[in-house]
């Protein structure tokens, strides 16, 4: 299972990629293997604040359909829109091609509740 060094991570599975004043968040590996072939992901909060704990999207799997959260404050200034045509691609590179959302972090203080390559390692060990 690939948990890379670099990103920060939270106990629902998503990973964020910290670039200044802007998170890229995605699902991690762990959670796309658990999910099995993904078939669609639903992104539609471009544009939106909202707040650390809050569903901006989802993601439909063959078996399931789990909602995305939000692991910090922020609005969504971009969506990938590569995953509307192919959503597999989240199977296929979930931390770089498959990356879900853009947003511009409103609350620094969050960064704090967020999990290292580490924690998240003894998350996903059970």
């Amino acid at each position: 299972m690939n948990i890379p060094s670099t990103l920060k991570y939270t106990s629902d599975h998503e990973w964020i990629k910290i670039d200044g004043d802007y998170a890229i968040i995605g699902i991690t590996d762990f959670a796309q293997g658990e999910l099995g072939d993904i078939v669609y992901v639903e992104i539609e909060t471009e544009g939106e604040s909202l707040a650390k704990g809050d569903v901006f999207g989802t993601v439909e799997a063959v078996k399931t359909v789990s909602d995305l959260f939000m692991p910090l404050s922020g609005t969504v200034e971009e969506i990938n829109a590569e995953l509307e045509s192919a959503p597999e691609t989240v199977n296929q590179d979930p931390y770089e091609k498959g990356w879900m959302i853009k947003i511009k972090i409103s609350d620094p203080s969050e960064l704090d509740d967020l999990m290292s390559a580490e924690d998240y390692k003894s998350v996903t060990a059970g």
